[in-house]
């Protein structure tokens, strides 16, 4: 068995004395595992870095099987995280959760496209925004999309300012009525594309995607809970958010 294409790097451990196992996100296979020999070592240290993109062959005996992998950079991705306390935070939140959320060997063109379109917004303004809308995209790809289109109960498609717990719909704000309390906040900017205007708008919308992540995380039958990852990336995000301009 052979295959030859493209991925993402989502995470390494360590296999025997030199080599490691990788996992990746492929447009044509989804989360797929493999030993890369010499991975542990100083030569491939600068290739196997999270979030680059790699040109990879992947070779097994059966397609059951591990295999292994040969890897080549196309392009690196953590020197500009490591610029950024944010965008460092929230690239290893992507891969924390693409690691826990997407089943292996499931083909995941859109999710993979849309992933690297977030990483190589790494740095911008508004990335932290960005990453909330690719949660969004992610719950759609887990079965666990929001209706953010229009109002549950009247059907309006204006002034929507609650949603759902349950059912993950749209609410606008006079139909919510007594009921207001129980439903979540909808910040305009995530349904809007606009860009958050305060700390608060953007914890909004991090507590909507994570409410409908760990119940989309618990129906794998997995771990529910969400990955610390994504709790440093929050704190990240709302830190640089609350400061004053310079």
């Amino acid at each position: 068995m052979e295959w030859r294409g493209e991925g993402l790097l989502l995470g390494l451990r360590r296999h025997g004395e030199g080599a490691a196992i990788i996992e990746v996100l492929t447009p044509d296979l989804g989360r797929l595992a493999g030993v890369v020999r010499g991975g542990a070592g100083r030569r491939l240290a600068p290739v196997l870095q999270p979030g680059a993109q790699l040109s990879l062959v992947w070779r097994a005996r059966l397609a059951e099987h591990i295999g292994t992998f040969t890897a080549e950079l196309l392009r690196p991705r953590i020197a500009v995280a490591l610029g950024d306390p944010v965008a460092l935070q929230g690239l290893a939140s992507v891969c924390a959760l693409l690691l826990r959320a997407l089943p292996e060997r499931a083909p995941e063109p859109g999710t993979y496209a849309e992933t690297c379109a977030l990483l190589d917004a790494m740095g911008a303004p508004d990335w932290a925004e960005a990453y909330v809308r690719w949660e969004v995209g992610l719950l759609a790809t887990l079965g666990q999309g929001l209706d953010l289109g229009s109002c549950a109960i009247t059907g309006a498609t204006e002034g929507l300012s609650h949603v759902s717990p349950r059912t993950g719909r749209a609410v606008r704000g006079e139909a919510a009525g007594g009921w207001a309390e129980r439903l979540l906040p909808l910040p305009g900017w995530i349904a809007g594309g606009g860009a958050a205007a305060t700390a608060g708008d953007l914890e909004a919308g991090f507590a909507l995607t994570g409410h409908f992540l760990g119940r989309a995380l618990a129906s794998l039958g997995g771990e529910a809970a969400l990955p610390e990852a994504r709790a440093r990336l929050i704190a990240a995000a709302l830190r640089a958010r609350s400061l004053p301009p310079a």
